[in-house]
């Protein structure tokens, strides 16, 4: 790698290394936006791979009406990461894969938070809709769709990328994938940021908003569900509806469902094309690179996601106690595998914060989990955004970031809210 990429110090550097160790929490959502996350993550790699959080985020910074996520052991380091993600046996997904624990009147069970065997019974329902002859059959209205909306930017006139072309392209995906009505599709990126969101994003005012706002979601698709039952549609409703084993499932169960594929397919998506473009930013040499030898589109968009990790982070809960760097996780904690810090781990990754499209290694970043509950839309993403690239090498000569973007305000979700871009042809 060209050591002229090494990145600058990290942001939030002395707060990181000025605080005792003891107090350092990465959950707190409110130092994501301006990037403090990173240092932190660097000093609990080196100093405590295995960190105990007594009490999750400081409490004079949390708003009156979010609930507390209680003590957790932060696990920081790749290798760690792939054992835990790995070990079903000992690590369990339920009863949620966040930090808090789902309210007991508004539980939202969803396959990604069981274990075996209901886990793999209701990933094999939805699968079908993912596997290689569905791909093939996407990829051309995938690319018609890319094709339209890059021809619809202006050039040389500043507009905002993540309105403009990720959340409009990875919207329209999941309307294909639920076979929803197109006119509504904006409801579905809706409800992603509100499954996700606590009123500390700014995107809720309340737990009870958020409750309601989810309601309407499983109301609205409640509606598709009865229209679906008995049919032969190749969508996610059809096959929730029509399933041996989801066929029965209550609408708390539906909405969960829902909610995780909702979320996986439109927050890490279009997180990751935002990133295409920032990333390309801060490191110009990198499209030029892509640009001029297009067989590095996978590896690209491999690297985009590794740098990125669209989703921080996945909560496990300890079956019995686990012996890790001298010390013992107790039966009954929670643990939250930081995907974003083994992404960035330098003992698996030479300088990690720097994109690097050449990187040997980029493809085994941790980003769609590892094991059972590994993100089973990977193979879509990756295609979409390959698609996106070879679109957009073909039109445009630059895509320059106008000012610093803004960000998620949470832990969870890694994105973009607004970035500012001018398309150079």
């Amino acid at each position: 790698m060209n050591q002229a990429f090494k990145a600058p110090q990290l942001p939030g550097h002395d707060y990181a290394y000025n605080t005792p160790l003891a107090d350092l929490d990465p959950s707190n959502p409110l130092i994501w936006p301006k990037q403090e996350m990173w240092a932190i993550f660097e000093r609990l790699r080196n100093e405590d791979p295995l960190h105990w959080c007594k009490e999750a985020w400081m409490s004079d910074e949390r708003p009156d009406d979010m609930e507390p996520v209680g003590a957790y052991w932060s696990v920081t380091r790749y290798e760690d990461i792939m054992a835990i993600d790995t070990d079903h046996h000992r690590f369990s997904s339920e009863p949620a894969i966040v930090l808090p624990n789902p309210a007991e009147d508004f539980p939202l069970p969803m396959f990604i938070a069981m274990d075996q065997p209901k886990h793999d019974i209701q990933r094999r329902t939805v699968a079908p809709i993912v596997a290689s002859p569905s791909l093939s059959k996407m990829s051309e209205q995938i690319r018609e769709r890319t094709q339209y909306v890059l021809d619809s930017v202006p050039i040389n006139e500043e507009f905002d990328w993540v309105d403009t072309v990720s959340i409009e392209l990875t919207t329209m995906m999941l309307a294909t994938l639920f076979d929803f009505p197109f006119e509504d599709r904006r409801k579905l990126t809706r409800w992603s940021d509100v499954a996700t969101a606590g009123p500390e994003t700014g995107i809720v005012e309340s737990e009870e908003q958020r409750r309601a706002e989810l309601m309407e979601c499983v109301e609205y698709f409640m509606g598709l569900w009865h229209q679906r039952i008995g049919g032969s549609g190749h969508d996610l409703i059809t096959m929730l509806a029509s399933g041996d084993n989801t066929r029965d499932m209550d609408a708390t169960e539906y909405l969960g469902n829902l909610i995780l594929l909702i979320v996986g397919g439109n927050d890490t998506t279009r997180n990751s094309m935002s990133a295409s473009i920032y990333g390309s930013h801060l490191f110009p040499a990198q499209w030029d690179k892509v640009k001029a030898n297009r067989d590095l589109i996978p590896n690209t968009v491999a690297e985009i996601i590794r740098w990125q990790t669209p989703l921080a982070y996945m909560r496990r809960t300890a079956l019995e106690d686990v012996e890790m760097h001298g010390k013992t996780i107790k039966k009954g904690d929670k643990v939250a595998m930081w995907y974003v810090s083994g992404n960035r781990d330098e003992r698996k990754f030479e300088n990690p914060d720097v994109l690097d499209f050449e990187r040997n290694n980029a493809r085994n970043h941790i980003s769609f989990g590892f094991g059972i509950h590994r993100c089973f839309g990977n193979r879509l993403a990756e295609l979409q955004l390959q698609i996106l690239w070879d679109e957009m090498l073909k039109r445009f000569s630059r895509v320059e970031v106008i000012g610093e973007p803004s960000r998620n305000i949470s832990s969870f979700v890694k994105g973009y809210t607004k970035m500012n871009v001018i398309v150079r042809d």
